[in-house]
This record gives C-alpha cells, sequence and structure tokens, in this order.
C-alpha cells in the first residue's frame, strides 16, 4: 500500500529520489564505510513525515516497541537481523533476557514483548522477561487476546550479573527506555551485554545532541548526492530551564521558537513553498509524545502555557518538560482512506526489517499523530526497501518511496551511532 499524496509541491522530493535512485550504489557503499568505522545502535525506529517537499525524520527511539504492528511476511528479515547482530555481539549466546517498560502493560505493549520474543526465539535465543518494576515481586502471567501468555518475573542480581532462577544470560536487551533513571541494579554488569548501553536512555539522552549529529549526516549525504541537506534535515534549537507550572524560561523559549520560524520561513521563500511554517516543541530528554505542541505563531504560546501548566503535575517520573527541543515542523502530506499518516522504519543492527504507518483520523497534517486513536497500517518493506526500482517515474513507485524511507531511517541510525559515542561516559570526548 501506498498512500496518495495530496500536494502537488512534489519537486523537491522527486528529485531527491531520483538523484537517490541514480546514487544507490555509492549511497550502499557509504553506508557500508561508515558501518566498518561505527557501531550500529542494536535496534532503532524512526518516524519520518514526508511533507511532498521535504522527507525528514522527527524521532529516533532507541527502545523501540510497536514491533507486533510488523507483520509476519516482515520477521524473516527482522530473524536475519538479529542473527546477524547476535553474532557480532556474542556468538556462543544461548540466553537473552529482555527487560520490558516499567510501567506499560497495554495489550499493545505486551504483544510487542512477544513479538520481540518469537524473533529472538527463531534467531536461536532463549528468552524470558525480567522486570525491574517494584511492582513485579514474583512470577506474573499476562494473557493476551491470541492466547500467548507474557511471563514477567523480578530480576536477580547474583556476583554482577542480572538473571532470573535457573537461567543466566550472555545478553540483556532494554525494551525500557529508562526515563526515570537507571537504577543501581544495571550497574557495572559482569562479563553481560547490556543494550542498548545506559547513556542511551532519556536520563542521559538528549534529542538535541541527536539532532545535532543527524545534522553532521545530513550535510555529509546532501554533498555526496548533490542536494540541499535541508530537504532532509528539521532544524531545531535546545532551550533549558523550562518550567511551565512556575512560568519559567517562557521569554528565552519565545526567542527560540520566533527565530525558527524565522528560518524556516526563509527555506520556505528560497524552495516557493505556500505553506504556513510551523515548529514542535517537545521534551528534549523523553520519548513521551504526548507532551509535545504545536506553534504557528509565538502569540500562540501563551494558551499552550497553560495547556502544558496543567499537564505538569501529571507525567510520570522523568518525563518532565524542563529541557525542550523546539524543531522545525515538517508536514505529512500523506493520507491513508483520508486520514493523515506517516511512515515508521524499524531496524535491527544496521538493517531495516520492517515499517508501518501510524494513521489517526483525527489529527491534522502539522499535528502529532502519536498518541491516543492512533492505528497502524503495515508497509510491505520485506521486498520494497532493499529493491528499488529503476527507470520508473519518481512518486510512482511503492518500492521507490519505500527504499527512500529506509535510506532516511538509516541516517537517523547512523546519526544515533555518533550520538551514543559522543555521550558514552568511557570515551575521553564526553563533555
Amino acid at each position: 500500500m501506498v498512500p496518495h499524496m495530496i500536494t502537488a509541491l512534489t519537486g523537491p522530493t522527486n528529485e531527491l529520489e531520483q538523484r537517490v535512485l541514480d546514487s544507490t550504489p555509492a549511497i550502499e557503499r557509504w553506508f557500508r564505510l561508515e558501518w566498518m568505522e561505527h557501531t550500529p545502535p542494536f535496534y532503532t525506529s524512526v518516524d519520518v513525515r514526508n511533507s511532498g517537499f521535504k522527507l525528514a525524520p522527527v524521532d529516533t527511539n532507541l527502545h523501540p516497541s510497536g514491533w507486533n504492528n510488523l507483520t509476519a511476511d516482515m520477521l524473516p528479515l527482522a530473524v536475519q537481523a538479529a542473527m546477524a547482530a547476535i553474532e557480532k555481539i556474542c556468538p556462543e549466546a544461548r540466553n537473552l533476557l529482555l527487560v520490558p517498560d516499567n510501567h506499560n502493560r497495554s495489550t499493545s505493549y505486551l504483544s510487542n514483548l512477544a513479538q520481540l520474543k518469537r524473533i529472538f526465539h527463531a534467531a536461536g535465543l532463549n528468552v524470558r522477561f525480567g522486570s525491574i518494576s517494584p511492582d513485579i515481586k514474583s512470577a506474573t502471567d499476562f494473557e493476551l487476546p491470541n492466547g500467548t501468555v507474557i511471563t514477567l518475573e523480578p530480576v536477580l542480581r547474583d556476583k554482577g550479573r542480572l538473571g532470573l532462577k535457573d537461567f543466566d544470560p550472555c545478553t540483556v536487551l532494554l525494551n525500557n527506555d529508562l526515563a526515570a533513571g537507571a537504577p543501581g541494579i544495571l550497574e557495572d554488569l559482569s562479563q553481560q551485554y547490556l543494550l542498548p548501553p545506559l547513556h542511551a536512555g532519556w536520563s542521559v539522552r538528549r534529542k538535541s545532541l541527536h539532532f545535532q549529529n543527524y545534522e553532521e549526516v545530513a550535510k555529509r549525504f546532501g554533498k555526496l548526492l548533490g542536494v540541499d541537506p535541508w530537504l532532509i534535515n528539521p532544524m531545531f534549537a535546545r532551550c533549558g530551564g523550562v518550567n511551565f507550572a512556575e512560568n519559567k524560561g517562557m521569554d528565552a523559549l519565545s526567542s527560540h521558537i520566533d527565530a525558527l520560524l524565522t528560518k524556516v520561513r526563509r527555506k520556505y521563500k528560497e524552495y516557493g513553498i505556500n505553506e504556513k511554517p510551523f515548529v514542535v516543541v517537545k521534551s528534549d530528554n523523553s520519548n513521551d509524545g504526548s507532551g509535545a505542541f504545536t506553534v504557528r505563531d509565538v502569540k500562540d504560546l501563551e494558551h499552550i502555557k497553560q495547556r502544558q501548566k496543567n499537564r505538569s503535575s501529571d507525567v510520570r517520573p522523568g518525563a518532565e518538560m524542563t529541557e525542550v527541543l523546539v524543531q522545525e515542523g515538517v508536514l505529512t502530506n500523506e493520507r491513508i482512506n483520508e486520514s493523515v499518516a506517516e511512515p515508521v522504519v524499524y531496524m535491527m543492527d544496521r538493517y531495516v526489517v520492517g515499517g508501518f504507518y501510524r494513521v489517526h483520523a483525527d489529527r491534522g497534517m502539522d499535528d502529532n499523530l502519536s498518541g491516543p486513536g492512533s492505528s497502524f497500517v503495515p508497509l510491505a518493506f520485506q521486498r520494497s526497501t532493499h529493491l528499488p526500482q529503476a527507470g520508473i517515474k519518481p512518486g510512482a513507485s511503492a518500492p521507490n518511496r519505500f527504499y527512500m524511507y529506509g535510506v532516511i531511517g538509516r541516517l537517523a541510525m547512523l546519526a544515533a551511532s555518533y550520538e551514543l559515542e559522543a555521550s558514552d561516559p568511557d570515551t575521553e570526548i564526553y563533555g
């Protein structure tokens, strides 16, 4: 399925698609050389927005859930990628301990855990779920609608190793973003691999650092293709010291928003784009999309402040919005059954393994689509991301468009690799 575009402003991205197709050998070689120098995150998901004149990532998740939205046809790719990843990290691995989110017990999230278990089981690993939540004091079963049972067990720490009763894993995989901080039980593990590393958690990670690295990747990629990197890069600014509850930092926030809107207007004028620019303000250190808000004019900030003030007392620990990312808003001009849609690309190791469209019937093209009311439509990624169709008119081929999504997703994944290197406390460049 390829959603239809509702805009005629497809010149820049159609030109970009043609450049990508013409440069496929150079692009794949470029990625191959990058992965010789840098280690990809273990698994990644990237939210991509396609405006018809710009195609860019807007969020990169290093503890992705939503694996249940990948279809059965996509699983062979995921299994192969899991095999490659495990072989690099711990070839003799037999047991994998998967640490889930502390708070999420929704059917959708538990189905995501079941899908991950299915993938790693097929890759040759015994998989069990070890919870670090204080609420899980003994083995607790959760039954899914299809009859699958997910058992969460309290983790045990013994002599610097993490495990369960009668279960000693080689690798510990976090599906928990550690927004409230890394608990001591996960620190200083002995002869065990912890993936992703602790500094990939939101208590350390910053979106601004990620997009700073993505900006550098986009510039280099733009030079490779001979295109304006703005076509694939959302501009941004970081603003600290914000407190909506106490009305602090509002002048600085207003200034950042106004400056970024001015920059976006300038680019729109350059490309003859007759759309109203907007920015999205989101937490710099949280993946909680529900707190993000759209600003089209600085004057809008006054009533938004009150809404955020009311919300600030009802957020989970670690998700308070005090450091914010002001990001250039990227329209989504893709539609499925008249509902706005955005692609989400899933990767494991350095491979694109699948994806889906996030769809929301009640939100507009400049809104955040993540939240209550969203639904998911699978993409046929298993063929199209790897086999673009040369000679097809830009904008008309599903494989070509999906290949583009995969390229953008991998650029964001590469930026995440740079980001993790830069924030690693064990390296000299950590500042």
